[in-house]
């Protein structure tokens, strides 16, 4: 009973939020809070959401405090010379913006942190892809499916995981998958390509000198939020599954026109008040301290964002007004993707509390055939797509895949086997809405969840195949 409920519960917050009937802030607490009580545990709700609001805190810290930051490195011009160079070789050309996009993404990615990631992604081409009225799930579609192949890097998490969990040695399970995970970035910038082409067939490409300027849409990352308030409509995307964004009198405020200052970060205007050229390579050294800090772990990541976040404040704004302002330009966007994250909370809360979970992950296992006993990592690299979807990677790395690894020793199939093909999942999970560096990406896009899902799903579950063929085709798997 507890597996059928389960699915159903995942299933049903999909379908609510996929045909918008619920925002995901409201779905992912009502939801798991009625089956709660279905299951017969309602009496225990709160200790599973105080659980869970316990595990995402650090998370949801982390998050708060980067959107400061890199807001305020927006606002002091940081990333400036980045839009300016991507523009002049972009041509304004949408299929170069696109592969751009990945690029970026791609290159971001390395710092291991996916919300550091689309942050500075989004902030560098949301300019583009709204001045050229370029689909905006394009861009979230390919920044998270670059993101989810570069996830798997050792410090980005899941093959930390895995090797914790089967006592293995991290270089000796990522190293191998290198081949087919260079196959996987590939796939991802191949459909760049043809999701750009199908873009230039559309819009066309200008020059420079015939760009449109934006018309009254001149913030760059608004608190639209992770439900996704910006004006979104189905387009004719030749079956890709875009959307047509507008300019003027599409956007959040299209009720009145104008954008509003608190709505989150300003536009990329070169003559902004906020601007401080002078503590340019102080900017830039110091972004680069807090990536290499996260990278070598010398402080937890929360930790390096707090202290990050008031030294950028504190340098680049020493009077007080000046620094509450900023604060309150973010608020908006760091209401709502804390508020996604603790949302969150209960979803997660109440799978584990409930055993949902657990119950899941056993069924799925006991429901392998004995004959594929000897296939076990092509079976763990199937199930890894639509279980790190459904779950989060603790869950499945440290619930799930043990059971897995036992089930392929018993017929000969190494844990190293398993463990590498755990992480072909990878460029869907980075959608998942159990993940919350996915509500930083359309929160900050201006793009409803539901047509993120729709688009990027598709995708970036091909994307997963084509990982796990490409071990194959190698050996790696």
């Amino acid at each position: 009973m507890l597996t059928i409920l389960g699915f159903t519960m995942i299933a049903t917050f999909l379908v609510l939020i996929m045909v918008k009937k619920m925002s995901p802030i409201a779905a992912l607490v009502l939801i798991p809070a009625l089956f709660c009580v279905f299951v017969g545990k309602g009496a225990e709700l709160g200790d599973y959401v105080i659980g869970g609001v316990t595990d995402l805190a650090p998370t949801a810290a982390m998050l708060m405090f980067a959107i400061v930051y890199f807001g305020v490195m927006i606002d002091v011009g940081l990333f400036d010379p980045i839009v300016r160079g991507i523009l002049r070789f972009c041509r304004a050309d949408p299929l170069r913006i696109v592969i751009g996009t990945a690029v970026l993404a791609a290159v971001v990615s390395l710092d291991g942190d996916g919300s550091t990631t689309f942050m500075i992604t989004v902030s560098a081409m949301y300019p583009l892809y709204k001045r050229l009225k370029m689909s905006l799930v394009v861009m979230t579609g390919v920044a998270a499916m670059a993101n989810g192949v570069m996830n798997t890097l050792p410090w980005g998490g899941p093959t930390a995981r895995a090797a914790t969990a089967l006592k293995l040695d991290a270089s000796d399970i990522f190293v191998p998958m290198v081949p087919a995970l260079a196959v996987g970035l590939l796939s991802v910038l191949a459909l760049a390509y043809v999701l750009g082409r199908r873009e230039r067939r559309r819009l066309g490409v200008l020059t420079l000198d015939e760009m449109p300027e934006p018309e009254t849409e001149t913030v760059l990352v608004g608190a639209g939020g992770g439900d996704g308030t910006a004006a979104v409509r189905a387009g004719a995307g030749g079956g890709t599954g875009a959307v047509h964004t507008g300019g003027a009198g599409s956007g959040p405020d299209a009720d009145t026109g104008v954008p509003d200052e608190g709505d989150g970060f300003q536009g990329l205007d070169p003559h902004r008040a906020t601007l401080r050229p002078r503590l340019y390579w102080f900017n830039a050294l110091l972004t680069v301290a807090l990536l290499t800090s996260m990278i070598m772990e010398w402080l937890p990541i929360p930790v390096l964002f707090l202290l990050g976040a008031a030294l950028a404040l504190t340098v680049n704004f020493p009077h007080m007004p000046d620094q509450k302002a900023r604060l309150g330009a973010h608020a908006g966007n760091v209401l709502n993707v804390s508020g996604m994250v603790f949302a969150a909370a209960v979803f997660t809360g109440v799978l584990q509390g409930t055993g949902m979970v657990d119950h899941m992950s056993e069924w799925l296992v006991s429901s392998i055939p004995d004959g594929m006993g000897p296939h076990m990592a092509l079976v763990t690299g199937v199930l890894s797509i639509p279980l790190t979807y459904f779950m989060s990677n603790d869950g499945f790395y440290f619930g799930v895949l043990p059971v897995l690894a036992e089930a392929g020793h018993a017929h000969g199939v190494s844990s190293l086997e398993i463990a590498r093909a755990s992480l072909v999942g990878q460029p869907l999970h980075m959608s998942s809405p159990l993940v919350p560096a996915v509500y930083v990406l359309v929160g900050m896009a201006k793009v409803e969840f539901g047509d993120h899902t729709r688009f990027v799903v598709k995708w970036a579950a091909l994307t997963s195949l084509v990982v796990l063929g490409a071990g194959i085709l190698f050996g790696i798997v």
